[in-house]
Protein backbone atom coordinates (compact mmCIF):
# COMPACT_ATOMS: atom_id res chain seq x y z
CA UNK A 1 0.00 0.00 0.00
CA UNK A 2 1.20 3.27 -0.92
CA UNK A 3 -0.07 5.66 1.89
CA UNK A 4 1.27 9.19 0.93
CA UNK A 5 0.00 8.46 -2.76
CA UNK A 6 -4.17 7.59 -1.45
CA UNK A 7 -3.64 10.54 0.97
CA UNK A 8 -2.59 13.15 -1.99
CA UNK A 9 -5.12 11.29 -4.22
CA UNK A 10 -7.77 12.17 -1.34
CA UNK A 11 -7.15 15.62 -1.05
CA UNK A 12 -7.32 16.19 -4.71
CA UNK A 13 -10.17 14.81 -5.18
CA UNK A 14 -11.52 16.86 -2.02
CA UNK A 15 -12.58 13.55 -0.44
CA UNK A 16 -12.18 13.28 3.76
CA UNK A 17 -11.32 9.63 3.75
CA UNK A 18 -11.78 6.25 2.08
CA UNK A 19 -13.29 3.31 3.64
CA UNK A 20 -12.44 -0.21 2.76
CA UNK A 21 -14.47 -2.97 4.19
CA UNK A 22 -14.77 -6.37 3.50
CA UNK A 23 -16.26 -10.33 4.63
CA UNK A 24 -15.50 -13.13 2.67
CA UNK A 25 -13.39 -11.61 0.14
CA UNK A 26 -16.17 -10.05 -1.16
CA UNK A 27 -14.24 -6.93 -2.20
CA UNK A 28 -11.21 -7.79 -4.07
CA UNK A 29 -10.23 -4.38 -5.00
CA UNK A 30 -9.50 -3.51 -0.87
CA UNK A 31 -7.11 -6.68 -1.16
CA UNK A 32 -4.95 -5.37 -4.37
CA UNK A 33 -4.78 -1.54 -2.95
CA UNK A 34 -4.16 -2.12 0.10
CA UNK A 35 -1.82 -5.02 -0.05
CA UNK A 36 -3.46 -7.59 1.95
CA UNK A 37 -3.06 -11.42 1.16
CA UNK A 38 -6.24 -12.48 -0.67
CA UNK A 39 -5.67 -16.72 0.35
CA UNK A 40 -7.02 -16.17 4.22
CA UNK A 41 -9.98 -17.12 5.66
CA UNK A 42 -12.66 -13.89 6.16
CA UNK A 43 -15.63 -14.98 8.11
CA UNK A 44 -16.17 -11.56 10.07
CA UNK A 45 -16.32 -8.03 8.80
CA UNK A 46 -13.36 -5.63 8.70
CA UNK A 47 -12.94 -2.03 8.26
CA UNK A 48 -10.18 -0.10 7.36
CA UNK A 49 -10.25 3.94 7.12
CA UNK A 50 -7.66 6.26 5.41
CA UNK A 51 -8.08 9.92 5.76
CA UNK A 52 -6.69 12.33 3.87
CA UNK A 53 -4.55 13.68 6.42
CA UNK A 54 -3.57 11.95 9.73
CA UNK A 55 -3.57 8.54 10.83
CA UNK A 56 -5.53 5.20 9.51
CA UNK A 57 -7.96 3.16 11.83
CA UNK A 58 -8.97 -0.43 11.48
CA UNK A 59 -11.60 -2.09 13.42
CA UNK A 60 -11.59 -6.35 13.46
CA UNK A 61 -13.60 -8.92 14.82
CA UNK A 62 -11.67 -9.92 17.85
CA UNK A 63 -11.96 -14.03 16.55
CA UNK A 64 -10.02 -12.60 13.71
CA UNK A 65 -7.84 -10.19 14.72
CA UNK A 66 -5.00 -10.53 12.25
CA UNK A 67 -6.41 -9.40 8.96
CA UNK A 68 -4.84 -5.74 9.20
CA UNK A 69 -1.68 -6.60 11.26
CA UNK A 70 0.16 -5.48 8.43
CA UNK A 71 -1.20 -2.10 7.51
CA UNK A 72 -0.71 0.84 9.55
CA UNK A 73 -3.40 2.75 12.33
CA UNK A 74 -4.68 2.46 15.33
CA UNK A 75 -6.95 -0.88 15.60
CA UNK A 76 -10.21 -1.31 17.50
CA UNK A 77 -11.98 -4.34 18.43
CA UNK A 78 -15.22 -5.74 18.51
CA UNK A 79 -16.97 -9.12 19.05
CA UNK A 80 -20.78 -7.53 19.20
CA UNK A 81 -22.70 -6.02 16.43
CA UNK A 82 -23.83 -2.72 19.22
CA UNK A 83 -20.01 -2.72 19.60
CA UNK A 84 -19.05 -2.67 15.92
CA UNK A 85 -21.97 0.29 15.34
CA UNK A 86 -20.29 1.95 18.23
CA UNK A 87 -16.70 1.91 17.18
CA UNK A 88 -17.16 2.32 13.13
CA UNK A 89 -19.27 5.05 13.97
CA UNK A 90 -16.70 6.79 16.33
CA UNK A 91 -13.39 5.71 13.81
CA UNK A 92 -15.89 7.73 10.93
CA UNK A 93 -16.30 10.57 13.00
CA UNK A 94 -14.01 13.42 11.41
CA UNK A 95 -14.76 12.76 8.37
CA UNK A 96 -17.86 13.85 6.16
CA UNK A 97 -17.46 12.63 2.74
CA UNK A 98 -16.30 9.50 2.62
CA UNK A 99 -15.67 7.09 -0.35
CA UNK A 100 -16.47 3.81 -0.59
CA UNK A 101 -16.80 0.72 -3.34
CA UNK A 102 -19.75 1.73 -4.18
CA UNK A 103 -20.99 3.53 -7.69
CA UNK A 104 -24.61 6.02 -7.28
CA UNK A 105 -27.63 3.68 -9.11
CA UNK A 106 -24.76 0.84 -9.40
CA UNK A 107 -23.75 2.46 -12.86
CA UNK A 108 -19.91 1.37 -12.97
CA UNK A 109 -20.93 -1.77 -11.94
CA UNK A 110 -16.93 -3.68 -11.56
CA UNK A 111 -16.35 -0.74 -9.02
CA UNK A 112 -19.40 -0.80 -6.63
CA UNK A 113 -19.11 -3.86 -4.43
CA UNK A 114 -20.21 -2.41 -1.20
CA UNK A 115 -23.45 -3.78 -0.08
CA UNK A 116 -26.64 -1.52 0.27
CA UNK A 117 -27.03 -2.42 4.05
CA UNK A 118 -23.38 -0.94 4.64
CA UNK A 119 -23.87 2.01 2.91
CA UNK A 120 -27.32 2.73 4.75
CA UNK A 121 -25.24 2.26 8.19
CA UNK A 122 -22.21 4.74 7.12
CA UNK A 123 -25.16 7.21 5.68
CA UNK A 124 -26.83 7.12 9.18
CA UNK A 125 -23.94 7.98 10.85
CA UNK A 126 -24.26 11.25 9.03
CA UNK A 127 -21.78 10.81 6.46
CA UNK A 128 -22.07 11.81 2.49
CA UNK A 129 -20.65 8.44 0.71
CA UNK A 130 -19.19 8.99 -2.67
CA UNK A 131 -17.84 6.46 -5.21
CA UNK A 132 -13.97 5.72 -5.16
CA UNK A 133 -14.17 4.93 -8.94
CA UNK A 134 -11.69 7.56 -9.67
CA UNK A 135 -8.94 6.58 -6.68
CA UNK A 136 -9.71 2.53 -7.50
CA UNK A 137 -8.78 3.57 -11.41
CA UNK A 138 -5.78 5.07 -9.63
CA UNK A 139 -4.26 2.73 -8.22
CA UNK A 140 -5.41 -0.12 -10.05
CA UNK A 141 -5.17 0.77 -14.19
CA UNK A 142 -2.19 3.51 -14.24
CA UNK A 143 1.07 1.43 -14.86
CA UNK A 144 4.28 1.91 -13.76
CA UNK A 145 7.41 2.54 -16.32
CA UNK A 146 8.44 -1.33 -16.21
CA UNK A 147 4.68 -2.39 -17.08
CA UNK A 148 4.60 -0.26 -19.97
CA UNK A 149 7.22 -1.78 -20.92
CA UNK A 150 6.36 -5.42 -20.49
CA UNK A 151 3.24 -3.88 -22.54
CA UNK A 152 5.05 -2.98 -25.62
CA UNK A 153 7.16 -5.98 -25.52
CA UNK A 154 3.72 -8.10 -25.11
CA UNK A 155 2.94 -5.96 -28.36
CA UNK A 156 6.26 -6.81 -30.11
CA UNK A 157 5.65 -10.42 -29.39
CA UNK A 158 1.58 -10.43 -30.74
CA UNK A 159 2.35 -8.68 -33.56
CA UNK A 160 4.47 -10.88 -34.61
CA UNK A 161 2.12 -13.83 -34.44
CA UNK A 162 -0.65 -12.29 -36.41
CA UNK A 163 1.51 -11.22 -39.39
CA UNK A 164 2.43 -15.12 -39.26
CA UNK A 165 -1.20 -16.33 -38.59
CA UNK A 166 -2.71 -15.14 -42.01
CA UNK A 167 -0.37 -16.54 -44.14
CA UNK A 168 -0.77 -20.06 -42.22
CA UNK A 169 -4.31 -19.99 -41.99
CA UNK A 170 -4.39 -19.24 -45.91
CA UNK A 171 -1.69 -22.16 -46.47
CA UNK A 172 -4.04 -24.81 -44.67
CA UNK A 173 -7.46 -23.60 -45.48
CA UNK A 174 -6.53 -24.18 -49.31
CA UNK A 175 -4.80 -27.41 -48.25
CA UNK A 176 -6.10 -29.70 -46.33
CA UNK A 177 -8.84 -27.78 -44.45
CA UNK A 178 -8.58 -26.70 -41.09
CA UNK A 179 -10.71 -24.89 -37.99
CA UNK A 180 -11.02 -22.19 -35.45
CA UNK A 181 -10.02 -24.85 -32.83
CA UNK A 182 -7.31 -25.55 -34.84
CA UNK A 183 -6.11 -22.37 -35.51
CA UNK A 184 -6.64 -21.17 -32.12
CA UNK A 185 -4.00 -23.86 -30.73
CA UNK A 186 -1.71 -22.73 -33.43
CA UNK A 187 -1.69 -19.48 -31.24
CA UNK A 188 -1.51 -20.91 -28.47
CA UNK A 189 1.79 -22.58 -29.58
CA UNK A 190 2.60 -19.53 -30.45
CA UNK A 191 2.40 -17.90 -27.28
CA UNK A 192 4.24 -20.64 -25.42
CA UNK A 193 7.55 -19.79 -27.68
CA UNK A 194 7.04 -15.82 -27.39
CA UNK A 195 6.66 -16.48 -23.07
CA UNK A 196 3.16 -15.06 -23.80
CA UNK A 197 0.44 -15.95 -21.22
CA UNK A 198 -3.49 -15.19 -21.08
CA UNK A 199 -6.56 -16.04 -19.13
CA UNK A 200 -8.44 -17.07 -21.95
CA UNK A 201 -7.43 -18.35 -25.59
CA UNK A 202 -7.68 -15.92 -28.35
CA UNK A 203 -10.77 -16.27 -30.21
CA UNK A 204 -10.55 -17.17 -34.08
CA UNK A 205 -14.34 -16.62 -35.63
CA UNK A 206 -15.24 -17.30 -39.11
CA UNK A 207 -18.27 -16.43 -40.94
CA UNK A 208 -21.54 -16.11 -38.90
CA UNK A 209 -19.16 -16.99 -35.14
CA UNK A 210 -17.63 -13.59 -36.29
CA UNK A 211 -20.90 -11.86 -35.80
CA UNK A 212 -21.42 -12.95 -32.15
CA UNK A 213 -18.88 -10.43 -30.39
CA UNK A 214 -17.98 -13.04 -27.51
CA UNK A 215 -17.68 -16.54 -29.32
CA UNK A 216 -15.48 -18.59 -28.17
CA UNK A 217 -14.32 -21.52 -30.29
CA UNK A 218 -13.30 -25.16 -28.59
CA UNK A 219 -12.86 -28.57 -29.29
CA UNK A 220 -16.50 -29.52 -28.75
CA UNK A 221 -17.87 -26.40 -30.65
CA UNK A 222 -15.43 -24.90 -33.77
CA UNK A 223 -16.58 -24.40 -37.18
CA UNK A 224 -14.51 -25.16 -40.00
CA UNK A 225 -12.49 -22.26 -42.20
CA UNK A 226 -12.56 -23.01 -46.15
CA UNK A 227 -11.36 -20.52 -48.78
CA UNK A 228 -13.73 -17.55 -49.31
CA UNK A 229 -14.38 -17.16 -45.61
CA UNK A 230 -14.59 -13.76 -43.58
CA UNK A 231 -12.42 -14.13 -40.39
CA UNK A 232 -11.97 -12.39 -37.24
CA UNK A 233 -9.13 -12.67 -34.95
CA UNK A 234 -9.71 -11.16 -31.50
CA UNK A 235 -6.11 -11.90 -29.56
CA UNK A 236 -5.04 -10.60 -26.21
CA UNK A 237 -1.88 -11.69 -23.85
CA UNK A 238 0.81 -10.27 -21.90
CA UNK A 239 4.68 -11.25 -20.95
CA UNK A 240 4.94 -13.95 -18.38
CA UNK A 241 6.59 -12.25 -15.28
CA UNK A 242 4.97 -10.52 -12.53
CA UNK A 243 3.13 -7.74 -12.80
CA UNK A 244 3.14 -7.41 -16.77
CA UNK A 245 0.04 -6.17 -18.64
CA UNK A 246 -2.02 -6.93 -21.50
CA UNK A 247 -1.81 -6.38 -25.31
CA UNK A 248 -5.23 -6.82 -26.85
CA UNK A 249 -6.14 -6.35 -30.79
CA UNK A 250 -8.79 -7.65 -33.01
CA UNK A 251 -8.08 -8.22 -36.72
CA UNK A 252 -10.49 -9.33 -39.53
CA UNK A 253 -9.89 -11.05 -43.35
CA UNK A 254 -10.97 -12.45 -45.90
CA UNK A 255 -9.34 -16.15 -47.48
CA UNK A 256 -9.58 -14.99 -51.11
CA UNK A 257 -8.98 -12.57 -53.73
CA UNK A 258 -10.67 -10.00 -52.34
CA UNK A 259 -13.27 -8.57 -49.91
CA UNK A 260 -16.80 -8.43 -51.10
CA UNK A 261 -18.24 -4.55 -51.89
CA UNK A 262 -20.41 -5.55 -48.73
CA UNK A 263 -17.33 -6.26 -46.50
CA UNK A 264 -15.36 -3.58 -47.04
CA UNK A 265 -18.24 -0.81 -47.10
CA UNK A 266 -18.82 -1.89 -43.21
CA UNK A 267 -15.41 -2.40 -42.57
CA UNK A 268 -14.70 1.43 -43.31
CA UNK A 269 -17.04 2.49 -41.47
CA UNK A 270 -15.93 0.72 -38.21
CA UNK A 271 -12.63 2.08 -39.19
CA UNK A 272 -13.69 5.15 -39.49
CA UNK A 273 -15.93 4.96 -35.67
CA UNK A 274 -12.50 3.65 -34.60
CA UNK A 275 -10.66 6.77 -35.71
CA UNK A 276 -13.53 9.03 -34.39
CA UNK A 277 -12.37 7.25 -30.88
CA UNK A 278 -8.80 7.98 -31.59
CA UNK A 279 -8.96 11.27 -32.65
CA UNK A 280 -11.23 12.56 -29.78
CA UNK A 281 -8.47 10.71 -26.91
CA UNK A 282 -5.74 12.57 -28.96
CA UNK A 283 -7.35 15.91 -28.74
CA UNK A 284 -8.33 16.02 -25.50
CA UNK A 285 -5.11 14.61 -23.96
CA UNK A 286 -2.65 17.30 -26.05
CA UNK A 287 -4.96 20.06 -25.19
CA UNK A 288 -4.98 19.27 -21.23
CA UNK A 289 -9.07 18.77 -21.28
CA UNK A 290 -10.26 16.05 -18.89
CA UNK A 291 -11.78 13.13 -20.20
CA UNK A 292 -14.12 10.88 -18.84
CA UNK A 293 -15.06 7.23 -21.01
CA UNK A 294 -18.30 7.92 -22.00
CA UNK A 295 -16.92 10.30 -24.36
CA UNK A 296 -14.80 8.19 -26.56
CA UNK A 297 -18.02 5.75 -26.75
CA UNK A 298 -19.88 8.53 -27.99
CA UNK A 299 -17.44 9.84 -30.60
CA UNK A 300 -17.28 5.86 -32.55
CA UNK A 301 -20.88 5.34 -32.13
CA UNK A 302 -22.08 8.76 -33.63
CA UNK A 303 -20.17 8.05 -36.36
CA UNK A 304 -21.85 4.39 -36.93
CA UNK A 305 -25.46 5.43 -35.72
CA UNK A 306 -24.55 8.65 -38.83
CA UNK A 307 -24.07 5.89 -41.78
CA UNK A 308 -27.39 3.93 -40.74
CA UNK A 309 -25.97 1.38 -38.36
CA UNK A 310 -26.09 2.49 -34.90
CA UNK A 311 -28.36 -0.99 -34.06
CA UNK A 312 -25.66 -3.21 -34.90
CA UNK A 313 -23.02 -1.90 -32.80
CA UNK A 314 -24.20 -3.49 -29.06
CA UNK A 315 -21.26 -3.28 -26.69
CA UNK A 316 -19.16 -0.68 -25.56
CA UNK A 317 -16.47 0.57 -27.62
CA UNK A 318 -13.75 0.07 -25.03
CA UNK A 319 -12.47 -1.29 -21.67
CA UNK A 320 -9.54 -0.53 -19.36
CA UNK A 321 -6.24 -2.71 -19.49
CA UNK A 322 -3.89 -3.86 -16.84
CA UNK A 323 -2.61 -6.81 -15.31
CA UNK A 324 -5.76 -8.57 -16.27
CA UNK A 325 -7.28 -7.42 -19.67
CA UNK A 326 -10.09 -6.09 -18.55
CA UNK A 327 -9.05 -4.30 -15.81
CA UNK A 328 -10.59 -1.75 -13.06
CA UNK A 329 -9.49 2.18 -15.06
CA UNK A 330 -12.17 4.24 -17.25
CA UNK A 331 -13.97 2.31 -20.12
CA UNK A 332 -15.11 3.81 -22.91
CA UNK A 333 -18.65 3.37 -22.59
CA UNK A 334 -21.66 5.21 -23.09
CA UNK A 335 -24.10 2.44 -23.92
CA UNK A 336 -24.09 0.10 -21.06
CA UNK A 337 -23.07 2.26 -18.53
CA UNK A 338 -22.42 6.45 -18.48
CA UNK A 339 -19.01 6.25 -17.43
CA UNK A 340 -17.66 9.38 -16.10
CA UNK A 341 -14.24 8.49 -14.80
CA UNK A 342 -11.54 10.16 -15.88
CA UNK A 343 -8.82 8.74 -18.40
CA UNK A 344 -5.79 9.03 -16.73
CA UNK A 345 -2.31 9.47 -17.16
CA UNK A 346 -0.35 6.27 -17.71
CA UNK A 347 -3.30 4.05 -18.15
CA UNK A 348 -4.24 1.92 -21.44
CA UNK A 349 -7.91 1.02 -22.66
CA UNK A 350 -8.96 -0.50 -25.86
CA UNK A 351 -11.08 1.04 -28.67
CA UNK A 352 -13.05 -1.69 -30.50
CA UNK A 353 -15.99 -0.35 -32.62
CA UNK A 354 -18.05 -3.27 -34.22
CA UNK A 355 -20.77 -3.93 -36.56
CA UNK A 356 -22.68 -7.38 -36.32
CA UNK A 357 -25.00 -8.74 -38.48
CA UNK A 358 -26.38 -12.73 -38.38
CA UNK A 359 -24.11 -13.83 -41.32
CA UNK A 360 -20.47 -11.94 -40.27
CA UNK A 361 -19.49 -8.60 -37.97
CA UNK A 362 -16.70 -6.42 -37.93
CA UNK A 363 -15.00 -5.01 -35.32
CA UNK A 364 -11.40 -3.17 -35.05
CA UNK A 365 -9.63 -2.86 -31.90
CA UNK A 366 -6.33 -1.27 -30.83
CA UNK A 367 -5.01 -0.09 -27.61
CA UNK A 368 -4.22 3.52 -26.58
CA UNK A 369 -1.85 4.67 -23.80
CA UNK A 370 -2.35 7.83 -22.28
CA UNK A 371 0.81 10.22 -20.79
CA UNK A 372 0.25 13.64 -18.94
CA UNK A 373 -0.23 15.56 -22.05
CA UNK A 374 -0.03 12.84 -24.91
CA UNK A 375 -1.45 9.72 -26.02
CA UNK A 376 -0.70 6.88 -28.61
CA UNK A 377 -1.86 3.63 -30.39
CA UNK A 378 0.19 1.59 -29.08
CA UNK A 379 0.25 -1.24 -31.82
CA UNK A 380 -0.41 -1.60 -35.71
CA UNK A 381 -3.64 -0.12 -37.30
CA UNK A 382 -5.50 -2.17 -39.49
CA UNK A 383 -6.42 0.06 -42.59
CA UNK A 384 -7.85 -2.63 -44.52
CA UNK A 385 -9.45 -6.19 -44.65
CA UNK A 386 -6.74 -8.54 -44.64
CA UNK A 387 -6.89 -10.64 -47.67
CA UNK A 388 -4.93 -13.81 -47.26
Amino acid sequence: MNLPAIQEALRQQGIDAWLFYDHHHRDPIAYRVLGLPDGTMVTRRWYYVIPAKGEPAKLTHRIEPHHLTSLPGKEEKYSAWQELFDKLKAMLAPYKNVAMQYSPDNLVFYVSLVDAGTVDLVRSFGKNVVSSGDLVARFEATWTEDQIRSHFEARDAIDGIVTAFWPELGRRARQSGTSEYEMQQWLMEAFRRENIVTDDPPNVSVGANSGDPHYEPAAERSSDIHAGDFILLDIWGKKNRPNAVYYDITWTGVIGPAASERQREIFDIVRGARDAGISTVKSAVSSGRKLQGWEVDKATRDHIASHGYGQYFIHRTGHSIGTEVHANGANMDNLEVHDERQVLPNSCFSIEPGIYFPEWGVRSEINMLVRERSSEVTGKIQNEIVII
